[in-house]
């Protein structure tokens, strides 16, 4: 117990210490928000990972996908650093800096406000993204709060009033630099942390090859009597894993949390050093976090059961870790705490800013006929507060209620926000024909989606049919309806004003002078 009191208190230490540091640095909104879009490659790609990764991965989904697909649900931690972190970086990364920069963004609902001239979609993107973050930021308690019980026998409110009071502090003093170099620790944290604990687990039951063993011999809940599917390569459920896969790594390509990371960069070389840094961060914590899950079935006589019988998914990876040494538990608590104030901290940045700079202050602004950065600055940090306290409610309410568990939050949250933005911020990245009807399109279709199987889900009613009912799989419905959807409407409705979208557009025709090394020239 003494061990994990110092290891805590030294955490929570230099997380604070980290934020008044950086607080010179948050002069103004655009240095808030976005460091001054002066961050390197080292804290952007590691506020990239630990913003992608948090409890909700290591304790919701790790033990939720690991007991159903077995040692195949790494593949979703390899599509995690294929699709998510490495194509993400090289699709996105460079155009988003290029353009947001030319349209002076600080946000995504900004972004489309400004790159289609249209108040009205910059309004509706900060509602969905206010109302659907508040979810996804309530799920992130739950993991942390559920592993600090089994821990320390601290009652789950108390769980999340610290952290929501520690994560406010460093974030409130420091803005997105104190994010970003608080991020960067956490992920060293996170990186040792994972290898550790896989190592652990494994040596708990014999190691590699006999925990590969035991799991074969369990038999398939989809077919009865064959063993084997758990430790197979593709598992019990190909197709549904595929989902789990999509929605997880293509679907960061639309929250704004994650794309708001590409907007601070500072350099060319950075976006290839970040490329190819956060790819790496996330083959080890994604793919050593499913991995991990993957042998949750091992479990199987200790794990908690709810009153249908089926398993409690949040409790399999915390009843994984009870037989550890003192000293590895000790270290995951702080990993999955570095996890989830870094997501956390992220969250409540993009949802603050964005509902001041985007749905506040045009409207003061509008009334007083000018704009102030000294409100702006103050109104996120109140903002952040307020988000603070409204989704630790709604999780202690969740949770007291038993409403639902992480996955779903979460899913329901990605899938609402991947579908509503995924595909009009990528097409507009680059075609210059997406149009405003087609951006409308897709935020109606992405969100009625998802609000539709959220409300079969709890009535009790079914959504298309049974394998939608999931919000994964209704999430990437979500997301390839928007792909489909947005060339088609833009195609049949007024195309953009040309003269300026090609003005736009001429941030990336610039001629630039660069190395022979990184660049092969004429």
């Amino acid at each position: 117990m003494a061990v994990k009191i110092i290891l805590l208190v030294l955490f929570f230490a230099v997380m604070i210490a980290v934020g008044f540091i950086c607080r010179k640095k948050t002069s103004g909104v655009n240095g808030f928000v976005l460091g001054g879009r002066n961050v390197g490659p080292w804290l952007t790609a590691f506020a990239y990972g630990t913003s992608y990764f948090s409890a909700v991965i290591f304790i919701g989904y790790a033990g939720q996908f690991g007991w159903r697909f077995g040692v195949s649900t790494t593949w979703v931690g390899i599509g995690n650093a294929v699709i998510g972190s490495l194509l993400a970086w090289v699709i996105l990364g460079r155009r988003t800096r290029l353009l947001t920069q030319k349209l002076d963004s600080k946000t995504m609902p900004d972004y489309f406000g400004s790159r289609f001239d249209s108040k009205a979609l910059r309004i509706a993107s900060s509602a969905i993204v206010f109302i659907f973050l508040i979810p996804y930021t309530a799920s992130l308690y739950n993991g942390l709060s559920r592993l600090f019980e089994s821990a320390f026998g601290i009652d789950y409110v108390w769980c999340v009033v610290i952290m929501s009071v520690l994560t406010g502090i460093y974030v409130i003093a420091g803005g997105y630099m104190a994010t970003a170099v608080n991020d960067f620790i956490q992920g060293i944290i996170m990186l040792i942390g994972i290898v550790l604990v896989v190592v652990a687990v494994l040596n708990d039951n014999g190691g590699f090859m006999e925990s590969f063993r035991a799991l074969s011999q369990i038999e398939s809940t989809v077919e009865p009597g064959m063993k084997g599917v758990f430790s197979s390569f593709f598992g019990p459920e190909p197709l549904a894993l595929l989902g789990v896969v999509l929605l997880t790594s293509l679907g960061t390509w639309g929250l704004p949390q994650m794309v708001g990371k590409f907007y601070a960069i500072k350099s060319e070389s950075d976006v290839s050093k970040g490329t190819l840094i956060s790819t790496i961060f996330a083959v080890i914590v994604a793919g050593g976090c499913y991995f991990l899950g993957g042998f949750g079935r091992l479990y199987g006589d200790v794990i908690d059961y709810g009153a249908n019988g089926n398993p409690i998914y949040d409790s399999i990876v915390p009843k994984m870790l009870e037989g550890l040494p003192e000293i590895i538990v000790a270290i995951v608590i702080v990993l999955v705490l570095s996890a989830s104030m870094s997501t956390l901290s992220s969250l409540v940045l993009t949802s603050s800013s964005t509902l001041t700079l985007d749905m506040i202050a045009p409207i003061r602004d509008r009334k007083e006929k000018k704009s102030n950065s000294k409100s702006n600055l103050l109104m996120i940090r109140i903002l952040i507060v307020f988000f603070i306290v409204i989704s630790a409610a709604i999780a202690i309410v969740q949770v007291k209620s038993n409403v639902t568990f992480i996955a779903q939050l979460m899913g329901i949250s990605w899938g609402a926000l991947a579908g509503a933005f995924l595909a009009p911020f990528l097409y507009s990245l680059y075609w210059k024909k997406v149009t405003k009807p087609a951006v409308w399109a897709s935020f109606i279709c992405g969100v009625g989606i998802m609000v539709a199987d959220m409300i079969c889900n709890f009535t009790g009613n079914v959504f298309i049919n049974s394998f939608f009912a999931s919000p994964i799989n209704a999430g990437v419905l979500a997301m390839v309806c928007g792909l489909i959807i947005v060339p088609i409407v833009s195609l049949l409705t007024p195309k953009p004003d040309k003269a300026k979208v090609d003005e736009m557009f001429s941030c990336y025709d610039r001629t630039t002078v660069d190395k022979a090394a990184h660049s092969l020239g004429e």
